[in-house]
């Protein structure tokens, strides 16, 4: 894993990841893998799928983060722990990139 995450920090997702919603839930799949590696899709609740569709490469992780405070019941100091070991899973599984 990289260095430590920043609020600052902005991501992108990478190209090779797909997300789509299924039966209500927002599935991540690596289509550069194989896909019958049942181990390469990842399930994202729903405010990690929030934060996803919020990773649009221009937006801070603190922008991010107020948006989650502002869409769901989420203290700020919860909302930030979430997101950043989100980020760190997400990073650590190729799902994203820092800018």
């Amino acid at each position: 894993m990289n260095l430590e995450i920043s609020l600052q920090d902005t991501y992108q997702k990478d190209p090779s990841i797909v997300s789509r919603e299924i039966a209500g839930e927002v599935i991540l799949v690596p289509i550069r893998r194989n896909m019958g590696d049942l181990e390469s899709i990842y399930t994202l609740n729903e405010t990690a799928a929030a934060a996803w569709t919020f990773i649009d490469g221009s937006s801070t992780l603190q922008k991010i983060r107020d948006q989650i405070v502002e869409e769901y019941d989420v203290e700020v100091e919860q909302a930030q722990l979430d997101l950043l070991e989100l980020v760190a899973q997400l990073e650590e599984i190729g799902a994203i990139q820092r800018l």
